[in-house]
């Protein structure tokens, strides 16, 4: 990556008959599009363009229903289904690669058998008490430092820039909310949703809890209030990209009702490695 270009790019581009909206992430080797609209055609050819012009090994587009089958015959492949993203309607996760070892899991088996492990728990709908030692809230700007340290404690490597606390409070300043628990002032756990206000999305991401307090129910109790939260926002589609060798995130998205919809490989940079990432998803209407 070039040493004057930014770790992100979020950035649209429009031409005479399409526009594209898309993020260059140079940290996970990755083009995203968020959005697009008009000639296909075009479309296609202007993202291979600029994933091979800044050396991106893989590329995925988020596609409307009524598009992926013309993605599929351009030689993309279907990995994920984000259900409800576009204001109810499913957008349809069409990647490629330039990178034969950037295609390949490595551990795609084992993830099989966590998921179905996982696939065999029994849902748990209710809402968990908060222990009598800790407290949750809404996060505050304030927070930012905190929770800066907090994911620079849990993570070797993360997909964004979480262990920087103006990275964070950028985040918060842009509309993520974040919810945490403390235990006598302490920062112990936290989770975010990064809402998508134009089609009424959330991702729910950021999910750390400190090896200590695991176990405990924390983070369940921390996505009831970031959904409740999200509903009052009128919110109606949240989603989550867990890493699909963790049992304990892929479990807890599941028995709060979140169905599976696909694994996105190698997707990202996260601990220590590309990882592939189950995508779920929950209706919230």
């Amino acid at each position: 990556m070039p040493s004057d270009l930014p770790t992100y790019l979020n950035e649209v581009e429009n031409g005479t008959d399409y526009a594209i909206t898309f993020c260059l992430d140079f940290t996970n080797k990755r083009l995203r599009v968020d959005d697009y609209s008009g000639n296909l055609d075009i479309i296609y050819r202007r993202v291979v363009e600029m994933a091979k012009t800044h050396a991106l090994t893989k590329v995925f587009i988020k596609s409307r229903e009524v598009d992926w089958q013309s993605f599929l015959s351009k030689g993309c492949m279907l990995e994920g289904i984000y259900k409800g993203y576009f204001n109810g309607s499913d957008a349809y996760c069409m990647a490629m690669y330039d990178d034969l070892e950037r295609r390949t899991s490595d551990y795609w088996l084992e993830e099989d058998q966590i998921l179905q492990q996982v696939l065999t728990l029994p849902v748990k709908l209710d809402r968990p008490l908060i222990p009598n030692s800790m407290t949750m809230r809404l996060a505050r700007l304030e927070d930012a430092e905190q929770l800066s340290l907090l994911y620079s404690h849990i993570f070797q490597t993360y997909p964004t820039p979480m262990n920087d606390s103006l990275y964070v409070e950028k985040t918060m300043q842009d509309g993520t909310i974040y919810y945490l628990v403390e235990s006598q002032d302490q920062l112990i756990s936290a989770a975010s949703a990064e809402i998508n206000s134009i089609y009424a999305n959330a991702e729910m991401t950021d999910c750390a809890t400190l090896p200590a307090y695991r176990n405990q129910g924390l983070m369940r109790l921390l996505i009831h209030a970031l959904e409740t939260e999200l509903i009052a926002r009128h919110i109606t589609c949240a989603y989550s990209l867990s890493r699909a060798l963790s049992f304990g995130m892929n479990a807890v998205f599941y028995q709060m009702g979140y169905r599976y919809y696909g694994r996105l490989t190698k997707n990202c940079d996260i601990y220590d490695k590309f990882e592939d990432m189950n995508l779920w998803a929950k209706s919230l209407k």
